[in-house]
């Protein structure tokens, strides 16, 4: 492969670009330009313009560069690259957010069937029956499990993007007004799951897109509590960028339409505990206090009060929430004894890291070096194994609150590594 890495690198040194000003000029990191190089892998073909025109050849003349010399004896396998192949899973995802809107637009009755006839005919043509919807609600489920499980979220994107051409494909399709309404619903469910995904890929633009899909998805099929949690989920991305005033009207549309909804289901708690944030973010303990107590009252419901899908409040982030609000609160007091509580419970990876990175900003206020190297390692640790963009997020908003502790060794080095960290995902 060393033609091949000596031709392409030298065209881009000749050009004046290092292998980061590069990655940085076509979008890629530095190190998919560096496997260009080694010939481990080949750009995909929608990228090739821009590769060109920042190397100031043909189409032609970058295939020279990018062909290895001819080989006798081995055969070269190029493995896609995974920075790559998330991209065109994402573009994907988002060309179906337009056909989607389209046709949860239509009015049902142009997709109901009203005869014997047009049933004949929709039976011939794809129409969903109980069975198969039942299917798909399945797989909806597991790719929820999928998501629950998985250390890093990104890999559930290509499965659920796979779902939904399916169901989109189906609403596209004449069915019973009952199985149009069970297919906007699951639409609904796995829109969520894909903002979920984008949520914690730092994609909050592409999240809100599919949280306000997810919204119509949940009206067309007069699914109250479902149509609340996508709201829910718009609104707590203002929430999480600290736009508090924005997400007070989507809670509150939230929490009127979780009133329609069913009263076994903890929908009416967790969006209280959402709005226990968002109070807590505009500096109103009063309100933030009866939120969460409103929250709390989910651990008086019996019975399966969530699904494990687009609803998994159960109680169980009660102590870790009401921690965060008190530390936006500024009351550090009753964060701690909150949030140590929390952390002695079953938390995912990344709760795990959020509550840390809560403790860490305690110790800031004590002017405490250790507590803040001890906690937010272990948060650096998890959103490097993790590449959760959520935890780096909460470590970039920690990060200014170092300033005063600076003069230490130790957080000197943790600022170093909050930034590396925040650059390489910006990267």
């Amino acid at each position: 492969m060393g033609n091949r890495r000596d031709a392409f690198a030298a065209r881009r040194e000749q050009m004046g670009y290092t292998q980061e000003s590069f990655g940085a000029a076509v979008g890629v990191e530095f190190s998919t330009v560096g496997r260009w190089e080694r010939g481990d892998l080949t750009p995909q073909p929608y990228r090739r313009h821009r590769i060109a025109k920042a190397l100031d050849v043909s189409l032609d003349e970058l295939g020279a560069l990018l062909t290895p010399p001819r080989q006798t004896s081995t055969v070269a396998v190029v493995l896609p690259d995974p920075a790559e192949a998330d991209d065109m899973n994402r573009r994907d995802l988002l060309r179906l957010f337009s056909m989607t809107g389209a046709l949860l637009a239509l009015p049902a009755e142009e997709t109901a069937l009203g005869d014997v006839d047009r049933l004949a005919a929709a039976a011939r043509t794809g129409m969903v029956d109980t069975a198969g919807a039942a299917e798909f609600a399945q797989l909806n489920s597991h790719l929820w499990r999928v998501f629950a499980l998985s250390p890093t979220k990104a890999q559930v994107l290509p499965l659920a993007r796979a779902q939904l051409d399916v169901l989109t494909a189906s609403l596209r399709r004449p069915q019973t007004p009952a199985i149009r309404r069970q297919l906007c619903e699951l639409t609904a469910d796995l829109y969520q799951l894909a903002g979920e995904i984008f949520f914690d890929g730092d994609r909050y633009t592409d999240a809100a897109h599919c949280y306000a899909l997810a919204a119509t998805a949940g009206k067309e099929a007069a699914a109250s509590d479902l149509w609340a949690c996508a709201l829910t989920r718009h609104a707590f991305i203002a929430v999480y960028e600290r736009r508090f005033a924005e997400a007070v009207p989507l809670l509150d549309l939230a929490a009127n339409l979780a009133r329609r909804g069913d009263p076994a289901l903890s929908t009416r708690q967790w969006i209280a505990a959402v709005q226990a944030e968002t109070f807590a973010g505009l500096g109103d303990l009063d309100a933030c206090q009866r939120a969460l107590d409103t929250a709390a009252e989910v651990q008086h419901l019996r019975g399966s009060v969530h699904n494990g899908g687009w609803l998994r409040f159960d109680g169980s982030r009660l102590a870790e929430e009401r921690g965060t609000c008190y530390v936006n609160l500024g009351r550090y007091d009753l964060a701690e004894a909150a949030l140590t509580d929390a952390l002695a419970g079953d938390l995912t990876a990344r709760r795990k890291a959020g509550v840390l990175t809560d403790l860490a900003m305690i110790g800031v206020h004590r002017r405490d070096p250790d507590q803040v190297t001890n906690y937010v390692d272990a948060a650096l640790a998890t959103a490097r194994q993790t590449g959760s963009g959520v935890i780096a997020r909460k470590l970039r908003g920690l990060q200014p609150n170092l300033a005063p502790l600076l003069t230490d060794q130790q957080i000197q080095r943790l600022d170093a590594e909050i930034t590396e960290l925040v650059g390489n995902r910006a990267a």
